[in-house]
């Protein structure tokens, strides 16, 4: 299995912790739960601070002075701060809480909504994998980061001004040599936190590369075990797991030394401080309970500080997390609807122009998949595109559904230049049978009536009877209500292409686009469905892609395509005559089918 190489590493990085500010945009709606967390956060931060004033009261008053009474006093103080701080904790960790799983569900379907958005090119590009891992991991560590996190790193911040404060106001001297040791203490958290910061993204790209190489297989799991790939699969697996391990270690590895140095140099400065406060209470120069007080600011400031080295490295985290995720919703999609999008006509006549149209696809640019093309399609005609592999048949249905834009030339449907409608409008006029038909997780009346949601179950029911899938439908266990598995797996190759077929009749399209749309039925399957694909194309513009060209020699016109140009146009019997191109294709096809296959051919692909 062909690996690609990831595109997470050549991703910009910042180097700050400014990219969480964005976030903001999704927390403003919530501002009344966010202003009661504040509140919430204020109170608790103060009761803590309040700790010192009552320590230094229960050690000066109650305990120096041998009073009951004061002391009892001091401890029903102390009792009052205890509970003022339990009530605020709760409130503010509920009120955070939910604000953290509130946002990073909006965030979750903004960034969907966006990726629903892309066009095709995007994914050329990007593997699903990793798209799925920036919605999933990315914004599970957002929550942890918005529901808590920041409301701890807010807390000791809080926590380290007012406890600075309340220092100074203890004692001046002491305050001065605790500030003295500030630097030693902010310098290296700085210098270690943008290493932390690029570690954490790179652990966060190995994640990725990890679901990105599990999706892959897993979607491919019959190839993989047809070709008894398992062993290698297990072993490249590993490799990927053991990346994301190495990754995550040498992240843990910044970390930790971050948190031990730091506190380190905290707890350093505070036995200095202890050393020169002591002697001051012995000289009577300071209380008792100031220098108990003073310890215990002291402490709570350098907890603070290093719970901020800990919570700094979670904050880088999440910057790397939030700039994968703003990656994809600053992502603009190529294809757009016009600010003032024409209208097409109605009602729906399937009239389709291709005029000099060139195309290459963005990742192939040194290629031409169109060279020049024009061609029109009349309402009501049945024209097959017919051609070697690579010719550029795929393509034209490509830019006819808008998922690209043409390099240069026009393509106008009914009149309208595509670039000009709203590609919603366009392809609302259009059904697509596919050669492989995407079937979803879901029931046969979902699956049929995709893209119609509003439909009665009476219409999708006809629909199905037309495309002969009710023969098997009702023989399902709970018949159209039977789940038919991830990707359609339940069902046969043939039984998922009428699903496809079921799905293009209910749409009632002016333009049916046909790809290889018969490929994948047996003969009795491919029977049924001939009926069901001539009715769906009389009176219908209908545009098919064939390789068997047995299939296509009654349509009204056949278009042979070569290297992405038109190389002739004509009937069967006009090209064969010709002893072109599709002359020599229809030789070595004809020559290896039985008599009566080319004589019964279907109307369509």
């Amino acid at each position: 299995m062909a690996r690609r190489a990831p595109i997470t590493e050549q991703r910009p990085s910042s180097r700050n912790l400014r990219v969480l500010a964005r976030l903001f945009a999704f927390v403003r709606p919530y501002r009344a739960a966010l202003a009661g967390a504040l509140a919430a956060l204020l109170v608790a931060a103060g009761a803590v601070l309040g700790f010192g004033l009552v320590l230094q009261r229960v050690v000066d008053q109650g305990l120096s002075s041998g009073s009951v009474g004061a002391l009892n006093h001091a401890l029903l103080l102390f009792l009052v701060v205890v509970t003022v701080m339990a009530v605020s904790v709760a409130a503010r960790v509920y009120l955070v809480t939910w604000i953290g799983e509130r946002v990073v569900a909006d965030i979750r379907k903004a960034v969907f909504a966006q990726v629903l958005r892309l066009d095709p090119t995007f994914f050329e590009v990007t593997r699903t994998g990793e798209v799925i891992s920036r919605i999933t991991t990315d914004t599970s560590l957002l929550q942890v980061v918005v529901g808590s996190t920041l409301a701890i790193a807010a807390r000791n911040a809080l926590l380290i001004a007012g406890g600075l404060a309340m220092l100074i106001v203890t004692s001046p001297k002491l305050a001065l040599l605790v500030l003295l040791g500030v630097p030693v203490v902010i310098l290296p958290l700085w210098l270690l936190g943008h290493r932390v910061r690029g570690f954490s993204r790179a652990s966060q790209d190995r994640i990725a590369d990890v679901g990105a190489y599990v999706d892959e297989v897993l979607h491919g799991i019959r190839t993989v075990q047809a070709f008894c790939h398992e062993a290698v699969d297990r072993v490249r697996y590993g490799q990927h797991v053991e990346a994301a391990f190495a990754a995550a270690v040498q992240r843990s590895r910044a970390s930790a030394l971050l948190t031990a140095l730091v506190m380190l140099l905290t707890f350093g400065a505070i036995s200095v401080v202890l050393w020169v406060g002591g002697h001051d209470v012995v000289a009577g120069r300071l209380t008792g309970g100031e220098l108990s007080a003073f310890v215990f600011y002291a402490v709570l400031v350098a907890g603070s500080v290093g719970a901020l080295s800990e919570i700094a490295g979670e904050l880088l985290r999440a910057a790397g997390a939030t700039e994968r995720l703003l990656e994809l919703l600053d992502t603009e999609p190529r294809i757009t609807s016009p600010v003032h999008p024409l209208a097409l006509p109605g009602p729906a006549r399937g009239r389709l122009e291709l005029g000099r149209v060139t195309f290459r696809y963005p990742s192939r640019p040194d290629a031409k998949a169109l060279d020049d093309v024009s061609f029109t399609l009349e309402p009501g005609e049945n024209v097959a595109l017919v051609g070697p592999s690579g010719a550029g048949k795929s393509t034209v249905l490509q830019l006819l559904l808008r998922f690209y834009d043409p390099e240069s030339g026009t393509i106008r449907f009914d009149g309208v230049d595509v670039r000009d409608a709203d590609p919603r409008a366009l392809r609302r006029r259009i059904a697509l049978v596919p050669q492989d038909p995407v079937i979803f997780g879901a029931d046969a009346w979902e699956n049929i009536r995709y893209g119609h949601e509003s439909v009665t179950d009476d219409d999708v029911r006809r629909a199905a009877e037309a495309a002969h899938a009710t023969e098997f439908l009702d023989r399902l266990p709970q018949g159209f209500a039977t789940f038919l598995g991830e990707r359609g797996v339940r069902l046969s190759g043939g039984q998922r292409q009428r699903i496809a077929i079921a799905r293009a009749i209910l749409r009632d399209p002016a333009l049916l686009l046909l790809d290889e749309a018969t490929s994948a039925l047996d003969a009795e399957s491919e029977r049924l469905v001939q009926d069901a694909l001539a009715r769906l194309m009389r009176h219908r513009t209908t545009l098919i892609i064939a390789h068997r060209l047995a299939t296509v020699r009654r349509v009204d016109r056949i278009l042979v395509m070569d290297r992405g140009r038109i190389a002739a146009s004509g009937r069967h019997e006009q090209l064969m005559a010709e002893q072109g191109l599709y002359a020599r294709l229809a030789a070595l096809q004809f020559r290896a089918m039985p008599a009566a296959e080319t004589l019964n051919a279907p109307v369509g692909a």
